[in-house]
């Protein structure tokens, strides 16, 4: 029988490629294990054991994904922390989850020493790839320790710090399993196959978003688990994600909306020039995407593109490709194990058809926010928990979201979901990206707002407002309607496709406060 993980799949096929870096070098296997095994050494060296966390702030590279390996074989709570945050952020982080090794790259090497020095973490625990001042290279962990495996392996785990709506970021802490971290999961094997993705079989993955973001790091140490070698792309493009998909035959990827519309935005001679009949899983999520984009995507890619809505906290729903055609818009219906009721607030289940809060469970798994019991507590309704979004589910149990509780709007008392609004907008071909949000009215309570940035070579102006609404009118509701509209050059995302929509709503927010 062919081997699964990393280190069985190294011992029986050491030059089995494993990762290919932003840069195009290739490791293998037999590579990757030995620089995982060395940093094990040295993270136990440095009197690391299980439970204890180590916090990474790096780019996308074989690097990380050695490290992450090295903390998952000897029981190490694993933080990957966004690079876009600023020190005080990374230092809170440092601190809470009492990270005992943290792990950076020159490119951040400002932030980074903020944060270590802010956090008062030692200086023997700071640990860098390339020129960072006061941090240790990393090449020197472990290059003083005997070759081989460490001594004591156990199977660590992530920890994973939720973005919140409120309040500093909590960590998802988990119960480590004590299990053998040579065993792959069977969770994992099952994961994937509810994509139709099996161990080996000739997959290849192709990751385009940076490694911080959970699902984007399960998906590629998942592939290399299963032996799916895994192409890294360090900043995203569209005509270059097309030219490694034809190049290294890629096979499956995780994907978001709004790399779809870049996509599409490619001129239609140079999307038709590669060959693209190697893809056979192309999953999204992490955002909502409008249903022109995916219907334009299915058109092109086919029944390849698979759609899953899950939590930090865990469970989830999956939807097929053909699937959608009959249920557009849902974003499918629980994965075996899951369960997914939407509830009013007084907990009760809801009729099909009618929205309320949307609860979910996996299997009977626990989880707490670290150092929040009163987070825990409120996400909670028995054994199930939300995060705050607005769903429904219809009469066959496919769910459909609205929104974030938190973005809802309510103007003149009627609730509206702006996810519904930028929805229809994202479909204008003038359109290049758009964020609908209520602003203060002293009638209304709130008013909504349209945020677009317009397609490359379209003006922002009074005429496109017009066409734009004109537009809008068609497909909403009037009380749906913005009531204005405002143009940037860029919506601030993140590389994952997160639209930090409280960036652009605050300023209304705090102007009308003045007056």
């Amino acid at each position: 029988m062919t081997a699964l993980g990393l280190w069985n799949i190294a011992e029986q096929e050491p030059t089995r490629p494993a990762v290919t870096d932003p840069d195009g070098r290739t490791l293998s296997y037999g590579e990757l294990a030995a620089q995982a095994n060395r940093y094990g050494r040295g993270l136990r060296a440095m009197g690391l054991r299980a439970g204890d966390a180590i916090v990474l702030m790096m780019p996308n590279g074989a690097e990380l994904l050695a490290v992450h390996f090295a903390a998952l074989q000897t029981g190490l709570y694993i933080v990957a922390v966004n690079w876009h945050l600023v020190g005080p952020e990374v230092a809170y982080i440092l601190s809470d989850s009492g990270a005992k090794a943290f792990v950076t790259h020159e490119r951040f090497a400002s932030v980074a020493r903020e944060a270590a020095d802010e956090a008062a973490l030692a200086a023997d625990a700071r640990f860098a790839i390339g020129e960072v001042p006061g941090f240790r290279p990393l090449d020197e962990l472990g290059a003083g320790e005997p070759p081989g495996r460490p001594d004591e392996r156990t199977m660590g785990g992530a920890m994973l710090y939720t973005s919140g709506t409120t309040g500093r970021p909590k960590g998802v802490r988990r119960p480590l399993t004590g299990a053998d971290p040579d065993d792959v999961p069977g969770t994992a094997i099952w994961f994937f196959g509810i994509f139709g993705i099996a161990p080996h079989d000739n997959h290849v993955h192709l990751c385009g978003s940076p490694l911080y973001h959970t699902a984007v790091l399960n998906f590629v140490t998942i592939s290399i688990q299963l032996g799916h070698p895994a192409v890294l792309m360090d900043r995203w493009d569209p005509a270059e994600m097309l030219r490694l998909v034809e190049k290294h035959r890629v096979s499956h990827s995780h994907m978001v909306p709004t790399q779809f519309t870049r996509l599409l935005a490619l001129p239609e001679a140079e999307r038709a020039g590669y060959d693209l009949s190697s893809m056979r899983a192309m999953i999204h999520g992490a955002a909502p995407c409008p249903q022109s984009i995916k219907r334009r995507m299915l058109d092109w890619w086919g029944p390849v593109v698979v759609e899953y809505y899950a939590a930090t906290e865990g469970g989830g729903t999956t939807i097929m490709a053909e699937e959608w055609r009959r249920k557009p818009g849902s974003v499918g219906r629980p994965w075996p194990g899951s369960v997914v009721k939407v509830l009013d607030e007084d907990g009760h289940d809801v009729p099909a058809g009618e929205p309320g809060l949307v609860y979910l469970r996996m299997g009977t798994s626990s989880f707490e926010y670290h150092g929040d019991k009163e987070k825990t507590r409120k996400a909670r309704v028995g054994d199930l928990f939300t995060m705050g979004d607005v769903g429904h589910l219809d009469a066959d149990g496919y769910l459909f979201l609205h929104d974030r509780k938190s973005d809802m709007i309510i103007t003149g008392g009627v609730n509206v979901y702006p996810a519904e609004i930028e929805g229809e907008l994202a479909g204008h071909p003038k359109v290049a990206d758009v964020a609908v949000f209520g602003i203060p009215h002293p009638e209304w309570g709130e008013e909504i707002k349209a945020v677009v940035q317009p397609a490359d070579g379209v003006p922002p102006g009074d005429e496109l407002t017009e066409e734009l609404l004109a537009y809008a009118r068609t497909r909403l509701a009037r009380f749906k309607l913005p009531r204005s509209v405002d143009y940037v050059t860029e919506l601030p995302r993140d590389p994952n496709g997160k639209l930090y929509k409280r960036r652009l709503r605050d300023p209304y927010w705090t102007e009308s406060a003045r007056n």
